[in-house]
């Protein structure tokens, strides 16, 4: 192996290290460390060698390890997030998967739908159906934040169905920047939304 292919080589594993492990990769996450075919070759190097996996085609991940059980598969949100960025697209969790992530429901779902502004697609990650649906331009203008997850929580739940202990638990949950931009992100939720989202922003006054 030459020296710019080591090179390569160190580099990818530089920033893969420094994200840490249960991130997944695409190739075109280092285009800017060398050409397509290099770094094809690089992850398929260090794939061989056992310091990265191959979590599905054309995505790597550094596994988390598990001193019990070992390396743990890679997440449904952290491959969806990898084929986003490859993509140039931009992903929500839907509304289950995201009340189920902050807490608001102990139902674990079955299946885990998220949002897109790009093509829609049906992916098997492990033994869990993943789908991507596509979603109007105002639904996709909080994709992939804090708010985004409040506001597909909130309208999955539904407006008869949030109770007194909705509020305190996203206050519980969400840093105090995240309750700072809700007040910024209400003019993309439905207008029902608005007192909810102001009052866990306010935060009880504190």
């Amino acid at each position: 192996m030459g020296k710019h292919a080591d090179s390569i080589d160190r580099h990818i594993l530089l920033r893969i290290r420094r994200k840490g492990p249960g991130v997944v990769f695409a190739p075109t996450d280092f285009l800017d460390l060398g050409s397509r075919g290099a770094i094809d070759l690089a992850l398929l190097r260090n794939t061989r060698r056992g310091v990265i996996r191959r979590v599905g085609r054309g995505l790597y991940d550094l596994p988390k390890a598990n001193p019990r059980w070992g390396p743990g598969p890679a997440t449904p949100d952290a491959i969806v997030r990898a084929l986003a960025r490859r993509d140039g697209v931009r992903i929500q969790k839907g509304g289950a998967h995201a009340a189920h992530a902050l807490g608001l429901t102990d139902q674990v779902p079955m299946k885990v739908n998220y949002l897109t502004d790009g093509r829609p697609r049906k992916l098997m990650i492990g033994h869990l159906p993943v789908t991507i649906k596509r979603a109007a331009h105002r639904t996709m203008a909080t994709a992939g934040t804090p708010s985004g997850d409040v506001i597909q929580a909130l309208r999955w739940l539904g407006r008869r169905h949030i109770d007194d202990t909705v509020i305190p638990q996203l206050r519980r949950v969400l840093p105090k920047r995240a309750k700072a931009q809700l007040l910024k992100d209400v003019r993309f939720a439905p207008g029902w939304m608005a007192p909810l989202l102001k009052a866990v922003a306010d935060d009880g006054g504190h």
